[in-house]
């Protein structure tokens, strides 16, 4: 069988997946072993499919050490589901929901939930064009708020919170984690909610993981649409109705290679190198520019300009030829954006840092 040369994929999402786990779903694609039928055909009821949900579900557990008291869910919708969702779940009436603006995705979810209720807005990097996470000193949070809301990992801007946010005090904290989940150890214990779309960090576009502490299910009124309903999907297991099966599966394969790989202080050590190398390659003469501020700087997307437009465009047309595709920035802030997700290999940076530095060599 003749093996297809891979290039290194940049993308920010859909975005790269693990050579074993695409090798493995490659070979049981036609038929599951012991079933005789692709994972595409069969049914989400049928036994077979509810022991791959229920150890996709096992091994999340386990990588993340999740205590007991949380539930675990497999939705869809993405994250852009989860901006309505949370507060017409979590938002009580009469309450206020924090929101902490560091980025565009942040923004989005705090449209959404003024549809719902009561937000306020605290701690925004707005102004600085979200080049950095906000200080303690800068987060004024609401007494006895329904709840917390911030976004781990800015995806566009490239900037990442080193912890969380002080002085939530009894509310609980909500996190959209979509672009950085499980790339180091988690503390779930402080969280109350997390959300992520799959697509970046652990598996394939069409799955959204949330991990709920159960006491919040008491806040999801029965008057709720089924579908937007947490308590209605804990008690189906994900299986209210019909889940994406094929992208439940290969987020069970991704999660069976990172426990692996040694699970999450493995991953989050190479992900700590692999960003190291590419942020030093950055600062090493000043021809390229980090876009964030150096202590928000993010270990999954790596944002950064060259010193004129026409060098950028050039730029990406080289490097997408050298085989290092999706380089280019959001529309919406230009530039060069590097996504380096879990799966991403360390051959790559060496290969962009190598690259970068003829681009000089050659520009400079």
């Amino acid at each position: 069988m003749t093996t297809a040369t891979r290039i290194f994929n940049f993308s920010a999402g859909p975005a790269v997946l693990p050579p074993p786990v695409l090798q493995e779903a490659q070979r049981d694609l036609l038929a599951l072993p012991g079933v005789g039928m692709s994972i595409m055909e069969i049914s989400h009821r049928s036994k077979p499919f509810e022991d791959l949900l229920n150890k996709a579900v096992e091994d999340i557990r386990a990588l993340a050490n999740i205590p007991a008291n949380y539930k675990i869910l497999m939705l869809q919708g993405g994250a852009s589901l989860q901006f309505s969702m949370v507060p017409m779940n979590l938002l009580t009436p009469g309450a206020t929901a924090d929101y902490i603006d560091t980025g565009s995705w942040a923004d989005k979810a705090i449209k959404e939930a003024r549809r719902v209720g009561t937000v306020n807005v605290t701690g925004s990097t707005k102004a600085d064009n979200y080049s950095r996470i906000p200080a303690a000193s800068e987060i004024s949070l609401t007494p006895g708020a329904a709840y917390v809301h911030t976004t781990t990992n800015n995806t566009i801007e490239g900037t990442q919170w080193s912890g969380l946010p002080a002085g939530a005090g009894d509310a609980p904290i909500v996190a959209d984690t979509s672009s950085d989940m499980f790339h180091a150890p988690i503390d779930v214990s402080k969280f109350g909610l997390i959300y992520a779309g799959a697509q970046k960090n652990l598996g394939p576009s069409g799955v959204t993981l949330v991990i709920i502490r159960e006491d919040l299910l008491a806040r999801s009124q029965a008057s709720l649409p089924t579908m937007l309903n947490y308590k209605v999907h804990v008690e189906n297991d994900s299986l209210y109705n019909t889940p994406n099966t094929f992208g439940i599966y290969i987020l069970g394969l991704t999660m069976k290679w990172l426990r692996g790989l040694g699970g999450l202080e493995a991953i989050g050590e190479l992900n700590r190198r692999k960003a190291g190398k590419l942020y030093t390659e950055i600062d090493r003469t000043g021809f390229y520019r980090g876009t964030a501020q150096k202590e928000s700087r993010s270990l999954m997307n790596v944002t950064f300009r060259l010193p004129s437009e026409d060098l950028e465009k050039q730029f990406v047309k080289e490097s997408t030829a050298a085989g290092l595709d999706g380089l280019k920035g959001h529309r919406s802030v230009g530039g060069m954006r590097a996504s380096i997700y879990n799966a991403f290999p360390e051959e790559g940076i060496d290969a962009l840092v190598a690259f970068m530095r003829e681009f000089e060599r050659t520009r400079g």
